[in-house]
């Protein structure tokens, strides 16, 4: 049994990612901003925890994640305005892997989107293009820490019921259900052939086990 803290515990992913974690054993703590939500949160096993991690600093969040033996950060701010997708994609989330070094979490995992990488090529007129530096320019630290981190960067998310199998090879996105993408977070935590690696996936036909071991 893992004691695992997930960031970001109301978001669907995350939601459906407690509900796997609790009906294994874990023990989950679900961070989420709006205390309204707790009841959603206690519902999936996990427990609700109550905090604005767009505005603790290093040590306060060390101080959520002391005592536990990973974190899973799911958060984001929606997009939408500039300014607080930075403070929350890129700020609050390196925080977080500042905080988890020094508070001797060493197992961190990041769900990021298919397409982040500091190429990702996203024009400077795009909407998208606040969400695609933040996101890049995060993972990119988490890469440089000395976190064992494996970063996951599911396609396009959709609605479905999951099916359990992905495709890792894929080099465009494609679309993958958000329910496969809870399933790929749960099993990352358990497979050391993930950590260090940044695994981009698409919905597929290999079992999540088996394409997170190749």
């Amino acid at each position: 049994m893992s004691k695992v803290l997930v960031i970001g515990g109301h978001g669907r992913v995350a939601l459906e990612l407690e509900r796997l974690l609790a009906e294994r054993g874990d023990e989950v703590d679900a961070v989420i901003r709006n205390p309204e939500h707790a009841t959603d949160i206690e519902a999936t096993g996990a427990k609700a925890v109550v905090a604005d991690v767009e505005t603790l600093d290093v040590d306060g969040l060390a101080g959520l994640l002391a005592g536990h033996d990973a974190v899973v950060w799911s958060a984001g701010a929606g997009g939408g305005n500039p300014e607080r997708t930075r403070a929350v994609d890129h700020d609050a989330a390196v925080r977080s892997m500042d905080a988890a070094e020094r508070a001797g979490v060493r197992r961190y995992v990041m769900v990021s989107y298919f397409g982040s990488r500091v190429d990702h090529r996203v024009p400077a007129d795009s909407a998208f293009r606040h969400y695609a530096d933040a996101k890049a320019d995060a993972d990119e630290h988490l890469r440089a820490s000395a976190l064992e981190y494996t970063i996951l960067g599911p396609s396009t998310l959709a609605d479905g019921p999951g099916t359990g199998r992905i495709d890792t090879t894929g080099e465009e996105s494609r679309d993958v259900d958000r329910a496969d993408v809870a399933a790929v977070a749960a099993q990352a935590l358990v497979e050391p052939a993930t950590i260090g690696r940044t695994i981009r996936f698409n919905r597929g036909d290999t079992p999540i086990a088996d394409a997170l071991r190749a």
